[in-house]
C-alpha cells in the first residue's frame, strides 16, 4: 500500500514539474507546435517528389517557388493597399463631429446612446493624444513587434523544415522514449494526427483566401472606399476558429457608423451572405467533422488566448483535434475492444464452472443445469451485439482515409 502511494505521488510530482517546466518556455513550446503544423502542411508538397526524376523535381520545385514568390508579392500589394485605406480611413475619421446612424433605425434609446457617446473626431484624439503624442510609442511597439514576429517566423520556418528533412530520425527520437511495447501505437496515432492538422492547415488557408476574395470583389462593386482593407481584416477573421464569422461582420458594421450607415448596412448583409454561403458548401466539404467540437475548441481558445496571444487563438483548433484523437484513441477505441475481452473472459468462467461442476461427485441440482444454461445462452446473444457496437466504435473512431492508407 505504501509503495504504491509514493509511486501516485511520485507520478503525480513529476506530472506538475513537467507541465511548470513546460509554462516556463510556453513560448518555445508554441513555436515548436506551430513548427510542426507547417511540418505537416508541407509534408504531402514534399512527399509528392519522392521518386520523380530529376528534371520532373526541378519542374516542380520552380513551380512551388514561383507560386510562393507570386503570393508573396500579392500579399505585399494587399499589405501597401490596406495601409493606405487605413490612413485615409484615419483622416475620415478624425474630421467627424457625429456618428453616422440610419435615419429610420430613429429611436429615443438610439438617441440616448448618441448622447452619452463621444464624437469620432474625440475618441480618435483621445487614442493618438491631442497632438498625435500616443503615436510614437505605439509605432515603437508596433515595431519591435515586428522584429519579434520575423525572428519568431525565422525560428518557426528553420524548426519546420527540419522537422520535414528528418522526420525519420525524430520518430526515432520521441519514439525511444516511451516503452517498447508501446511505440508501435503511438506512431500509428502519430501518424493519424499529422495528416489530420496539414489537411486542416491547408482547408483554412483556402477557406480564409476565398473568404478574402469573395469580401474584396462584393465591397468593391458596393462602392466601399475601404474594399481592401475590410477584405484584408475579413480573411483574418475567418481565421479565428468558432468566432471569425462574427468578428468578419463587426468590422463592416463599425466602419459604417464612422463613415456611411447606409452602405454599411448593405456591406454587413453581404458579408452575412458569404458566411452563410461558405458555412453550407464550403465548409462542409472541407472540414473534417469527426473532429468538430466547438465546446472543446471555445474552452481552448480562451486559456490559450490568454497565455500565448494571436499565437494561442491560430493553435486552439489543431490542438482540439490532437486531443479528440488523442481520447478516440486511447480511451474510446480501448472501451470498445475491452468489450470482446470481457466476453472473452466470461467463457472462460463459465468454461471452468462447467468443469468443477462435472468433476464433483454429487449429482448436479436442477438449478445449477438450469442456470449454467441461462448464462450460456445470455452470452450468445450478448455477444454478436457487443462486437458489432465494437466494430462500429473502431469505424468512427477511425477515420475511413486512414483506415484505406
Amino acid at each position: 500500500m505504501s509503495k504504491n502511494m509514493a509511486r501516485i505521488g511520485i507520478a503525480v510530482l513529476t506530472t506538475i514539474l513537467i507541465l511548470l517546466v513546460l509554462w516556463q518556455f510556453r513560448t518555445v513550446v508554441a513555436y515548436v507546435l506551430i513548427s510542426l503544423m507547417l511540418a505537416a502542411s508541407i509534408r504531402p508538397i514534399v512527399s509528392r517528389l519522392a521518386g520523380k526524376r530529376l528534371i520532373v523535381k526541378f519542374i516542380w520545385i520552380f513551380s512551388y517557388v514561383l507560386i510562393g514568390v507570386s503570393l508573396g508579392f500579392l500579399l505585399f500589394l494587399i499589405f501597401k493597399e490596406s495601409g493606405s485605406e487605413l490612413q485615409y480611413l484615419a483622416q475620415s475619421v478624425t474630421a467627424k463631429d457625429k456618428w453616422n446612424f440610419p435615419s429610420w433605425a430613429d429611436s429615443p434609446i438610439q438617441q440616448i446612446i448618441i448622447a452619452r457617446l463621444p464624437s469620432p473626431g474625440v475618441l480618435f484624439q483621445a487614442i493618438i493624444g491631442s497632438n498625435g503624442e500616443l503615436v510614437i510609442p505605439a509605432l515603437l511597439g508596433i515595431a519591435q513587434g515586428i522584429g519579434g514576429v520575423i525572428a519568431a517566423v525565422a525560428f518557426i520556418v528553420i524548426l519546420s523544415v527540419y522537422w520535414g528533412i528528418n522526420q525519420i530520425h525524430f520518430e526515432r527520437l520521441w519514439l525511444s522514449l516511451l516503452p517498447s511495447d508501446q511505440r508501435s501505437r503511438a506512431r500509428g496515432i502519430w501518424r493519424i494526427i499529422e495528416p489530420e492538422i496539414g489537411r486542416y492547415i491547408h482547408n483554412q488557408l483556402f477557406q480564409s483566401l476565398l473568404a478574402g476574395v469573395l469580401f474584396g470583389v462584393g465591397y468593391w462593386l458596393l462602392g466601399s472606399p475601404y474594399p481592401v482593407l475590410l477584405a484584408l481584416v475579413g480573411a483574418l477573421a475567418y481565421l479565428v476558429p468558432v468566432v471569425g464569422p462574427v468578428l468578419a461582420l463587426i468590422f463592416p458594421l463599425l466602419v459604417g457608423l464612422l463613415t456611411n450607415a447606409s452602405l454599411s448596412l448593405f456591406m454587413v448583409l453581404y458579408t452575412f451572405i458569404v458566411l452563410i454561403a461558405m458555412l453550407i458548401w464550403v465548409k462542409p466539404r472541407l472540414v473534417n467533422r469527426r473532429w468538430n467540437n466547438p465546446i472543446l475548441t471555445i474552452i481552448l481558445l480562451i486559456g490559450l488566448a490568454d497565455a500565448f496571444g494571436i499565437v494561442g487563438i491560430l493553435i486552439a483548433q489543431p490542438i482540439s483535434v490532437v486531443i479528440q484523437i488523442l481520447w478516440s484513441r486511447l480511451v474510446a477505441h480501448r472501451a470498445a475492444a475491452g468489450a470482446s475481452a470481457q466476453i472473452s473472459d466470461l467463457k472462460e468462467r463459465l468454461a471452468h464452472l462447467r468443469e468443477t461442476v462435472s468433476e464433483m461427485d454429487d449429482p448436479q441440482l436442477p438449478l445449477v443445469t438450469s442456470s449454467m444454461e441461462r448464462i450460456s445462452n445470455l452470452i450468445v446473444k450478448a455477444e454478436p451485439v457487443l462486437t458489432a457496437n465494437s466494430s462500429l466504435a473502431s469505424a468512427i473512431l477511425v477515420p475511413e482515409d486512414v483506415n484505406k492508407k
